[in-house]
């Protein structure tokens, strides 16, 4: 069971990854000129953006809702994976994107200590 404290701190850590993806979702259904150039340059072209951005709204809304986290989680999960693996084919650094899958799974570990230690093989308190 976790501790009103480890909930608080959970929930604060996935508002900021789902409002970072809901922000970042955003900007590609209205891109500007600039995010479009950035996205260019990493492979994408401006007509796949907002379907990139309802797989990152969904992704994010649905790690949000407590009787979906986890499959949101997954989601987020994926959905960074292929952020890093393109980061990772142009070159560019990938650190923010890594971040955010760890920092994903911890909030969702602390809102729901039992992922935790399902994913350690630890026992559960009886």
């Amino acid at each position: 069971m976790a501790t009103k404290a480890q909930k608080i701190a959970g929930w604060v850590l996935s508002v900021m990854v789902g409002g970072m993806l809901i922000m970042s979702s955003t900007g590609k259904f209205s891109p500007k000129p600039d995010y479009v150039q950035m996205l260019e340059h990493v492979g994408y072209q401006a007509a796949t953006m907002p379907k990139i951005g309802v797989a990152e709204l969904l992704s994010a809304l649905l790690f949000l809702v407590p009787q979906t986290a986890f499959l949101g989680a997954i989601l987020v999960t994926g959905y960074m994976g292929g952020a890093i693996a393109t980061h990772v084919r142009v070159g560019d650094p990938f650190f923010v994107q890594l971040a955010i899958g760890v920092v994903a799974w911890v909030g969702f570990g602390l809102r729901r200590p039992e992922v935790i230690r399902l994913a350690f093989g630890l026992k559960s308190p009886e």
